[in-house]
């Protein structure tokens, strides 16, 4: 009951979307996106480390977790 009548008071708000703010849009989503992408880069070496096997010395078993 109050959503109708919250929609039925609703007046028009006579505004613009120029193609300027739909490319900031754009920009703002895609830099977070690529945010996320590098955050994600500089922490994977810790998530897969928790992940990976070690022997019994405390040692990676991963020949590559030397590089």
């Amino acid at each position: 009951m109050v959503l109708v009548s919250w929609l039925l008071a609703e007046v028009p708000a006579q505004a613009y979307l120029d193609p300027g703010s739909g490319s900031m849009l754009l920009q703002v989503l895609l830099g977070g996106f690529a945010a996320v992408g590098v955050i994600g880069k500089l922490y994977w070496h810790r998530v897969s480390s928790f992940f990976r096997k070690k022997d019994s010395s405390g040692q990676s078993m991963d020949p590559r977790a030397g590089a």
